[in-house]
């Protein structure tokens, strides 16, 4: 699976060269910038939403998934995790997932 491929080389850059490699110098900057490049993609992503170009939106949402990647191998939360989270949630409605976390 692409992402899972994509997660692999993101951790494997955690030991690039930070002036070849745009992930490590992401990485060597901390979580906390990662989250925030995440959350300025997220951003971008929405306003090609909102403007209704199914073009930009593709490349902002490869952009998102890209740095939301990132920021997990920031915080050292392994992508399978994630899918496991959303696996277990699969049986469940949304409705219901979101009325037993309060």
């Amino acid at each position: 699976m692409i992402l899972n491929d994509l997660f692999a080389t993101i951790k494997a850059r955690k030991t690039a060269n930070i002036n070849e490699s745009w992930t490590m110098k992401l990485l060597s900057e901390g979580p906390e910038k990662c989250a925030e490049k995440f959350g300025e993609e997220a951003i971008e992503a929405i306003i090609e939403a909102v403007k209704g170009d199914k073009k930009a939106l593709t490349l902002e949402a490869a952009d998102v998934l890209y740095h939301l990647l990132v920021m997990l191998a920031a915080a050292d939360v392994e992508l399978n995790d994630v899918m496991l989270e959303l696996e277990r949630r699969q049986t469940t409605s949304g409705i219901a997932e979101k009325a037993a976390r309060t």
